[in-house]
């Protein structure tokens, strides 16, 4: 069979190597709220770090595709990215507070900021035009394949009980070093003659397309309803405490969270291809609206695993349209030469969005109960998708 022309070097390794960073950093993600258990840490605290990681995920995503479009060193960055990444289990690994996991997950996902609009910008110009959607989708598969790989080999270790859970984060360093050595080794960065950001970094955020600052706005709004799914995690946990006991909701949140991956991966690819048949913009809208129908699910329905495990997989489908198209859409309105800082802006947004969800989620939990956070995302999700489709682009 005739390899498509779309599937050239450069999208296979950026696969691969999302595929191996994936499963390091997800194993670690599994197992963090019960880690957090055992190390004592409060409530609210998963919600803070996960807010914060985010956050500073965002803004590293910024000056990021700023200074990569600026020096042209576009891979140079992807790769301290994705080294920064595989070191971060070690950090969690030692972790005797949560303000030390607190820490470790920043600085992994200071690493994962840095790498993100780089290497998106990479793989942008690496296939023509109309398969922007298929490339996008072919890495988010990949990136999620290695989801599933982390949380199934971690509950796995686990299970065997050879390993205690800080063993099995030294062991996600493995996978880690993987990716970085896949990405050096297989992808080729194509320079053009000339690179944009030569303008100061502020002039160069509002020099970008009005239609993509339209857009940016209705990714913020969207992003305020998408809370971080260790959290979702975290309330499966707690609302199916009562009726399987604290080790057999762990092990039932582990399994939900898998199934959450594995529809991630299955619709990566068919979202980015019905995205470039029948408008991108256009598809990333129903994923926002699948979004809101999932928050309105887990606010009515009451603790069952079988319709949590249907929930669950309508988040990942979700996450699949949102990452998929929105870095296609951002592809699509922003010129070549400042497409990184166009991809740092978009993880700008998102990660602001990402920082007050994940903050209000936690906190509207603890204070309303856990229908008041999934009814919080509803309706900013809805103004998202809303907004969505009054932008510009296909």
């Amino acid at each position: 069979m005739k390899k498509p022309k779309w599937l050239n070097r450069t999208v296979l390794g950026a696969g691969l190597a999302s595929f191996f960073s994936d499963l390091s950093h997800e194993a670690v993600t599994a197992l963090l709220p019960s880690f957090m258990v055992v190390l004592g840490a409060p409530a609210y605290a998963l919600g803070i770090i996960e807010g914060a990681s985010d956050a500073l995920s965002s803004f590293a995503k910024l000056f990021s595709g700023y200074y990569s479009d600026k020096l042209g060193r576009r891979k140079e960055f992807a790769s301290l990215g994705y080294a920064a990444t595989a070191i971060f289990p070690a950090i969690i690994a030692v972790a005797s507070n949560w303000h030390s996991v607190l820490f470790g997950r920043a600085f992994g996902w200071l690493g994962r900021g840095m790498r993100g609009p780089p290497r998106d910008a990479i793989l942008a110009k690496s296939v023509a035009r109309r398969d922007l959607g298929k490339a996008f989708g072919f890495h988010r598969a990949g990136d999620t394949l290695g989801a599933i790989a982390g949380p199934v080999a971690a509950f796995a270790i686990l299970g065997t009980g050879a390993f205690a859970i800080r063993e099995i984060f030294w062991l996600a360093l493995m996978p880690g070093f993987l990716a970085l050595a896949a990405f050096w080794l297989l992808v080729k960065e194509k320079r053009p003659a000339s690179f944009g950001a030569k303008k100061p970094f502020l002039a160069s955020i509002s020099a970008l397309p009005p239609a993509f600052k339209s857009f940016l706005g209705a990714v913020l709004v969207f992003g305020m309803a998408d809370f971080s799914h260790t959290l979702l995690i975290a309330f499966a946990v707690a609302a199916l405490s009562p009726s399987l006991g604290f080790a057999g909701a762990t092990t039932a949140g582990v399994a939900l969270y898998t199934i959450r991956n594995v529809s991630y991966a299955a619709c990566c690819y068919p979202f980015g291809a019905l995205g470039d048949r029948f408008g991108r913009k256009r598809m990333l809208a129903a994923g926002y609206l699948l979004a809101v129908l999932t928050f309105v699910g887990f606010m009515l329905s009451p603790p069952d695993l079988l319709v949590y495990a249907a929930l669950f997989a309508m988040a990942g489908a979700f996450i699949a349209a949102e990452d998929t198209l929105e870095g296609a859409v951002a592809g699509e309105l922003v010129a070549e030469k400042r497409r990184g800082l166009g991809f740092g802006a978009l993880a700008a947004a998102n990660g602001m969005g990402d920082f007050v969800s994940s903050v209000a989620v936690g906190a509207l939990w603890s204070a309303f109960g856990f229908s008041a956070g999934f009814a919080f995302c509803a309706a900013l999700g809805a103004l998202g998708a809303l907004m969505l489709m009054y932008t510009g682009g296909k």
